[in-house]
Protein backbone atom coordinates (compact mmCIF):
# COMPACT_ATOMS: atom_id res chain seq x y z
CA UNK A 1 0.00 0.00 0.00
CA UNK A 2 1.38 3.44 -0.81
CA UNK A 3 -0.23 6.57 0.57
CA UNK A 4 0.14 10.20 -1.61
CA UNK A 5 -0.54 13.38 -0.21
CA UNK A 6 -0.63 16.58 -2.25
CA UNK A 7 -0.25 19.80 -1.95
CA UNK A 8 -0.60 22.79 -4.07
CA UNK A 9 -3.09 23.82 -6.57
CA UNK A 10 -6.27 26.38 -6.20
CA UNK A 11 -6.88 29.27 -8.19
CA UNK A 12 -4.01 30.29 -10.51
CA UNK A 13 -3.79 33.10 -12.96
CA UNK A 14 -3.63 32.66 -17.19
CA UNK A 15 -0.52 32.47 -17.99
CA UNK A 16 1.06 31.98 -14.62
CA UNK A 17 3.05 29.02 -13.08
CA UNK A 18 1.40 25.96 -10.99
CA UNK A 19 3.44 24.41 -8.30
CA UNK A 20 1.97 20.72 -6.89
CA UNK A 21 3.88 18.57 -4.54
CA UNK A 22 3.27 14.97 -3.98
CA UNK A 23 4.71 13.30 -0.86
CA UNK A 24 4.59 9.36 -0.83
CA UNK A 25 4.73 6.76 1.83
CA UNK A 26 4.36 3.19 2.48
CA UNK A 27 5.88 0.14 0.72
CA UNK A 28 7.76 2.30 -1.76
CA UNK A 29 9.90 -0.20 -2.74
CA UNK A 30 7.37 -1.50 -4.98
CA UNK A 31 6.89 1.43 -7.14
CA UNK A 32 8.48 1.83 -9.98
CA UNK A 33 7.57 5.71 -11.35
CA UNK A 34 6.03 8.75 -9.42
CA UNK A 35 4.15 11.64 -11.51
CA UNK A 36 1.20 13.72 -12.36
CA UNK A 37 -1.71 13.22 -14.24
CA UNK A 38 -4.58 15.08 -14.62
CA UNK A 39 -8.73 15.10 -15.59
CA UNK A 40 -10.61 17.80 -16.90
CA UNK A 41 -14.57 17.79 -17.02
CA UNK A 42 -15.62 15.73 -19.77
CA UNK A 43 -12.30 14.27 -20.41
CA UNK A 44 -10.06 10.77 -19.65
CA UNK A 45 -7.36 11.12 -17.25
CA UNK A 46 -3.81 12.25 -19.35
CA UNK A 47 -0.36 11.91 -18.38
CA UNK A 48 1.32 15.21 -16.77
CA UNK A 49 4.66 14.04 -15.80
CA UNK A 50 6.63 11.06 -14.10
CA UNK A 51 9.99 10.02 -13.09
CA UNK A 52 10.46 6.60 -13.13
CA UNK A 53 13.28 4.51 -10.50
CA UNK A 54 15.79 5.26 -13.08
CA UNK A 55 15.25 8.97 -13.38
CA UNK A 56 13.46 8.91 -16.50
CA UNK A 57 10.80 11.52 -17.32
CA UNK A 58 8.04 11.53 -19.63
CA UNK A 59 5.49 14.44 -20.10
CA UNK A 60 1.92 14.14 -21.75
CA UNK A 61 1.92 16.22 -25.12
CA UNK A 62 -0.12 18.90 -23.72
CA UNK A 63 1.87 19.90 -21.12
CA UNK A 64 5.40 18.99 -22.71
CA UNK A 65 7.42 21.91 -23.36
CA UNK A 66 6.44 23.82 -20.11
CA UNK A 67 6.44 21.39 -17.77
CA UNK A 68 9.37 20.57 -15.67
CA UNK A 69 8.68 17.70 -12.86
CA UNK A 70 11.39 16.33 -10.07
CA UNK A 71 11.40 13.31 -8.09
CA UNK A 72 13.32 13.33 -4.45
CA UNK A 73 14.37 9.81 -4.43
CA UNK A 74 15.09 10.16 -0.59
CA UNK A 75 12.26 11.99 0.75
CA UNK A 76 9.81 10.38 -1.56
CA UNK A 77 8.51 13.44 -3.09
CA UNK A 78 7.26 14.68 -6.72
CA UNK A 79 7.34 18.30 -7.61
CA UNK A 80 5.56 19.70 -10.75
CA UNK A 81 6.21 22.95 -12.30
CA UNK A 82 3.71 24.07 -14.96
CA UNK A 83 4.53 27.31 -16.47
CA UNK A 84 2.42 29.65 -19.06
CA UNK A 85 -0.78 28.03 -17.90
CA UNK A 86 -3.75 28.02 -20.09
CA UNK A 87 -7.41 27.82 -19.61
CA UNK A 88 -7.22 23.91 -20.68
CA UNK A 89 -4.76 23.20 -18.04
CA UNK A 90 -8.00 23.46 -15.86
CA UNK A 91 -8.60 19.98 -14.41
CA UNK A 92 -8.42 17.91 -11.14
CA UNK A 93 -4.68 16.81 -10.95
CA UNK A 94 -3.40 13.11 -9.13
CA UNK A 95 -0.79 12.42 -7.86
CA UNK A 96 0.00 8.83 -9.05
CA UNK A 97 2.19 6.20 -7.77
CA UNK A 98 2.38 2.58 -10.32
CA UNK A 99 3.59 -0.90 -9.38
CA UNK A 100 4.98 -2.29 -12.87
CA UNK A 101 5.30 -5.85 -11.01
CA UNK A 102 1.52 -5.90 -10.23
CA UNK A 103 0.60 -3.34 -12.75
CA UNK A 104 -1.11 -1.05 -9.47
CA UNK A 105 -1.42 2.49 -9.74
CA UNK A 106 -2.25 4.41 -6.85
CA UNK A 107 -3.69 7.88 -6.87
CA UNK A 108 -3.94 10.78 -4.23
CA UNK A 109 -6.95 12.85 -3.69
CA UNK A 110 -7.03 14.83 -6.35
CA UNK A 111 -6.46 18.54 -6.27
CA UNK A 112 -8.40 21.13 -8.47
CA UNK A 113 -6.86 23.55 -10.43
CA UNK A 114 -8.34 26.39 -11.62
CA UNK A 115 -6.93 28.83 -14.21
CA UNK A 116 -8.44 32.04 -14.71
CA UNK A 117 -7.69 35.81 -15.67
Amino acid sequence: QVDLVESGGGLVQLGGTLRLSCTASGSMSTIWSLGWYRQAPGKTRELVGLVTNGGNIEYGDAVKGRSTISRDFAKNTVDLQMDHLRREDTAVYYCNAYNNRHREDYWGQGSQVTVSA
